[in-house]
């Protein structure tokens, strides 16, 4: 009997561990919100100095946010628990900036269906060589209607909450979402499925970065290991470099000496 989806993923314990992993994520970016915005006295002129160190921390953790979102999209978070994928995935996009998990689950599964072409909605066929306007193009599809209505809610009800501290919540909310944006995009969009002149290896139409792990957790949770997450999306964020050596293993096997 072929080996279910759900087996792939791996059991309890991978659960247990991409749970904790994805509360560790959430738990420190509610935490750096609340205090950066509300409990922090940021007039002491000391204090200006840790500003930019925040906003850098709370950028790389909404990357996190948006990847933890992504997993449960895929079932790879919690497999055997698909209202708790939901509801995790739905809380994370909307502390984020007020996305609808929905049209976010829809999109991703065409961009995995249609990678590289005309019905990838992440995928900009006029511009697939320039990160601007293939950016701009991203945003607008995602970023409509709803989103500002709902973002507008949230200023206007920090306005009345933290009235003369409100733009605390410009430097450490909107700025570090907006800045995350940029990252995910470049990282887990552009770089992965840009034309150029090397052709891709199949239909994914994506290739993966040549990151050390270190600096491909610090660039987008190791999402930029593209190919390996189109090849086998039911992988969680943070199993991908090891599944990515065992795919480059299996590729270049070790030669015995004779």
């Amino acid at each position: 009997m072929a080996t279910s989806t759900i087996d792939r993923r791996g059991g309890s314990g991978a659960t247990v561990v991409g749970l904790g992993l994805a509360s560790l994520v959430i738990g420190t970016w509610l935490a750096v919100h609340v205090s950066a915005i509300f409990l922090v006295d940021w007039t002491a002129p000391w204090l200006w100095l840790a500003a930019p160190v925040v906003v850098a921390l709370q950028c790389w953790l909404s990357v996190g946010l948006f990847i933890v979102a992504h997993d449960t999209m895929h079932s790879s978070l919690a497999p055997r628990h698909p209202w708790l994928n939901r509801a995790i995935g739905g809380f994370c996009v909307f502390i984020y900036a007020g996305f609808s998990y929905d049209k976010l689950h829809e999109n991703h599964h065409a961009h995995h269906r249609h990678s590289g072409t005309a019905d990838d909605p992440d995928f900009d066929t006029d511009h697939s060589s320039s990160f601007w306007p293939w950016y701009f193009k991203f945003f607008r599809h995602y970023f409509g209607w709803r989103e500002f209505g709902m973002l507008t809610i949230a200023v206007v009800t920090y306005l009345f909450i933290l009235r003369e501290r409100f733009p605390t919540m410009l430097v450490f909310w909107a700025l570090p979402a907006l800045l995350s944006s940029v990252q995910l995009f470049y990282f887990g969009t552009y770089r992965p499925h840009r034309v150029d002149d090397i052709p891709f290896d199949d239909r994914h139409c994506a290739r993966s970065n040549d990151f050390s792990h270190f600096l491909s957790l610090l660039t987008c949770f190791h999402f930029g290991y593209h190919h390996q997450h189109h090849d086998a999306p039911w992988v969680p964020w943070w199993k991908l470099p090891a599944h990515r050596r065992s795919t480059i293993n299996l590729q270049c096997p070790k030669v015995e000496n004779e």
